[in-house]
């Protein structure tokens, strides 16, 4: 059984508290500091925008960035198990005569 610890995380100078397994503290804490980052980007330099606004902005932009690794992902998938099934043919060829 994992137990949980309180870690505070400092996102956009506000902390949060949130609960996690104690081996994923590090994990939590990187991407709190990616969080940051992003909304610090989606921000720019209008001090003055909106935290939730922000905050949809930078997810959007992190949702958008997952989308397309997950793409790229099946496709690599996709084309390994294309060359394996040729490389399988070839071994079953050479096998047979």
């Amino acid at each position: 059984m994992s137990s949980n610890e309180a870690v505070t995380v400092r996102v956009l100078d506000r902390e949060y508290t949130v609960g996690v397994g104690s081996g994923e503290v590090e994990g939590l804490m990187s991407a709190a500091r990616l969080l940051d980052t992003r909304m610090r980007e989606a921000r720019g330099a209008n001090r003055m925008a909106a935290v939730d606004r922000v905050a949809v902005l930078a997810a959007l932009n992190l949702a958008h960035e997952l989308e397309q690794l997950r793409a790229a992902s099946e496709h690599r998938e996709r084309e390994l198990a294309r060359v394996l099934s040729v490389l399988q043919l070839k071994l079953d060829s050479l096998l047979d005569a």
